[in-house]
Formats: structure tokens, C-alpha cells, sequence
């Protein structure tokens, strides 16, 4: 495949000036879509692993941190966010952050955009992602675990929605199919025991209904936000380097902790904090290492979901995100000691069963963009050659 591309950028060179109307047809086989390599899959498997991983441990010390005499919201959300530090170094190495070498096909001649676009969108998408982690923050603080994941699973169709406007998202069966049954996975989990949650018999009906709408409503912020992002690198940046991934989730992690930074100070939480890790049921190490552990393995889920927001889409990234949502309550089973029942054994297969099938798209997909550039190949290099 790629011989054939060079053969065709070498016949373009030699023949612009006897075929015009050859060589621009030629260049514009340049903007096909083309098969993914094994670098592409080996991204794409690596971003997968962070995003299932670091959602679900981060998940469950959220939970954990919540159990043990934890209550403030704001400290939780900053949490999400406040482990960006983490990923500085990578500018301090030449090697990787002066490599801009497109990961995918990108179109290079485009001017950049200016550092005011680029602000704006950081700004936004910001305080949009600060938003989403605080009212996650509330539910996952009121609700059980298996209800917390089960309206998590609303953001499959919130996101749907925002690609369909914003990214032209086309829905195949495949698709589909991949949609209903992470859903019903995660539909399933309502039906399960409740008592591997420590807040069940003690949230009031009130704080239980601010959970549910917190949760549905960071649900739906969350879905924005893929779709929007998606948006962003097509539309905006347009440069499709890893560094630009790390730019955004760099910058977009500064604005959203500078505002929680600010809500937790103006609310007041930040009084009760010295307090809260006094009365910590674990200690106080284990207070610090909780929140430690919370800030880093969030920024693993960070890079997992906009590397795959940049490598396939919004949707797939949310997907991905979907089928980690019954491994929490597996996870719950192996270091809480929590009962596995039928239905969480149900719940985990349909959500493979749901991943593979949107997998199985994208390589319907990757096969059908092989062979469209082959055959345009093939075809352009018989037309320009002299019979």
C-alpha cells in the first residue's frame, strides 16, 4: 500500500506539467480515507486499556473516599483534574514534543489557528469538563454504585445525539447494535443488590433524586464535551500530531482546576478539609494516597479518551468508556468483597459482546478504505501510464 501511494505522488511529480488535469486528480487521492496500520491498532488497544483502567479504579476510590468519611464535592472533582502536572515532562523532552508527525492523515497546507481560537476552545471545553466533574462528584457521592453506573450509561445517548449535529456521526447496525446492548449492560446493573454500596440505606430520598439529576445532567455535560472535542481537532486545530493531544488535555485540565480550585475555596469546603482527613477511617496516609492515586489514574483516563476521540471519534470513545461501566461492580467483587450475582455476569458479557460489535465496524471500515485506495490507485496509475 504504501509503494503504491509513493508510485503515485512520483508519477504526479513527473507528469503535472503534460496532464494537469491527471496530476490534480491525483492529488486529491491524497485525501482518501486509508487503511489503519498496526501502530494505528496498537494506539488505539493502548488508549483503550487507559480509559477501561483508569475509569474504573478511579471510579472505585471515589467511592472508597466517600466511605470512609470523605465529603466534599468540590476536593473530589479537583481530583478528576489536578494530576496534569503528571504529563509536563513530555515538553521537557525535544525527542517527543518537537515530533509532529501527523498520526493519521491531517491536511498540513492550512494555516494554524490563532492563539486566541485556540484559547477560547481550551477555556470552554474547561470549564464545560469542570462542570461535568462536579455534578459527577454529587452523584457518585448520593448514589450506590450500581445505580451511579447505570445512569453513567445515559451518556451513550447523549453523545449519540451531539456526533449526529456536530460530527455527522453515521450510524450503521453495527452501531446500533453496539448502542443497545451497552445500555441494556449497564440498564442491568439497577437490578442488582445494592449492598456493595456504603451510602445506600443512609441517603435521604432528597440527596438520592440531587444524585440521580446530577448524575444525568454530567452525563449529558460529558457527552457534549467528546462531541465538541471532536469538533475542535477537525474544525479548529486541525493538526493531527500526538502533541496536539496533549495540548488539549493539558490546557483543558488547567482551566477546569483553576475553576474548582475557585468553587472549593468559595464554598468553603477547604475549612473542613484538615478535619476530614483527621477523621479519615483509613488514616491519614491513606487519605493522601487516595486522592494521590485519584488525580493520576484520572489523567490516564484523560489520555486514553481524547487519544480516541483523535484516533476514531467521539462516539467510540464513549463507548469504550460505556464498557468499563459494568467492570466496576466486578472490581467492587475482588477488592470489597462484594457478591457476584447473574446479572453482573450478564451485564459484563453484553458489554463485550457490544464493544466487539462496534470493533467489528471499524474494521469493516479499515477494509473498505484498503480497497478504495487500492483501487484508486491501480486506476490512476493505468490512466497516466502510456499503454
Amino acid at each position: 500500500m504504501g509503494e503504491a501511494h509513493q508510485l503515485q505522488l512520483s508519477i504526479m511529480v513527473h507528469h503535472q506539467d503534460a496532464n494537469g488535469a491527471n496530476s490534480r486528480s491525483i492529488r486529491n487521492t491524497s485525501v482518501l480515507p486509508r487503511g489503519k496500520s498496526f501502530n494505528w491498532w496498537l494506539r488505539m488497544t493502548l488508549y483503550t486499556c487507559l480509559v477501561l483502567s483508569g475509569q474504573s479504579v478511579a471510579t472505585l476510590l471515589g467511592r472508597l473516599y466517600f466511605d470512609k468519611g470523605g465529603h466534599s464535592n468540590w476536593l473530589q472533582a479537583l481530583m478528576n483534574l489536578a494530576g496534569f502536572p503528571i504529563l509536563l515532562p513530555y515538553y521537557c523532552i525535544p525527542a517527543l514534543s518537537k515530533r509532529n508527525n501527523p498520526t493519521t492523515n491531517s491536511v498540513q497546507s492550512e494555516p494554524p489557528p490563532s492563539t486566541l481560537t485556540l484559547a477560547s476552545v481550551y477555556v470552554s471545553l474547561g470549564l464545560l469538563v469542570a462542570f461535568g466533574c462536579f455534578l459527577y462528584s454529587v452523584g457518585l457521592s448520593y448514589l450506590p454504585v450500581s445505580t451511579y453506573s447505570l445512569i453513567c450509561a445515559s451518556q451513550l445517548a447523549f453523545n449519540a445525539l451531539f456526533s449526529f449535529f456536530l460530527n455527522s456521526q453515521k450510524f450503521t447496525p453495527y452501531i446500533f447494535n453496539a448502542l443497545f446492548l451497552l445500555t441494556i449492560s449497564s440498564v442491568l446493573l439497577v437490578f442488582q443488590g445494592d449492598s456493595d454500596s456504603g451510602a445506600a440505606g443512609l441517603t435521604s430520598k432528597g440527596k438520592y433524586v440531587m444524585g440521580f439529576l446530577c448524575t444525568v445532567a454530567a452525563s449529558a455535560s460529558y457527552g457534549l464535551t467528546l462531541s465538541l472535542t471532536q469538533l475542535a481537532f477537525r474544525k479548529v486545530i486541525r493538526k493531527e500530531t500526538f502533541t496536539a493531544v496533549m495540548d488539549m488535555i493539558v490546557y483543558q485540565s488547567l482551566i477546569a482546576s483553576c475553576a474548582i480550585f475557585i468553587g472549593l475555596f468559595a464554598s468553603g469546603e477547604w475549612k473542613g478539609l484538615k478535619k476530614e482527613m483527621g477523621e479519615f477511617k483509613s488514616g491519614k496516609v491513606s487519605y493522601i494516597m487516595n486522592l494521590t492515586w485519584s488525580a493520576i489514574v484520572w489523567q490516564l483516563f484523560a489520555i486514553g479518551g481524547v487519544g480516541l476521540i483523535f484516533e476514531a471519534s467521539s462516539l467510540f470513545s464513549n463507548v469504550v468508556s460505556a464498557l468499563g461501566l459494568p467492570v466496576v461492580p466486578v472490581l467492587a467483587v475482588i477488592f470489597f468483597h462484594d457478591k457476584m450475582d447473574r446479572i453482573k455476569i450478564v451485564a459484563m458479557v453484553l458489554a463485550i459482546w457490544g464493544f466487539v460489535s462496534y470493533l467489528y465496524q471499524h474494521y469493516l471500515d479499515d477494509r473498505k478504505a484498503k480497497t478504495a485506495e487500492n483501487e484508486n490507485a491501480n486506476g490512476e496509475v493505468s490512466t497516466i501510464l502510456p499503454p
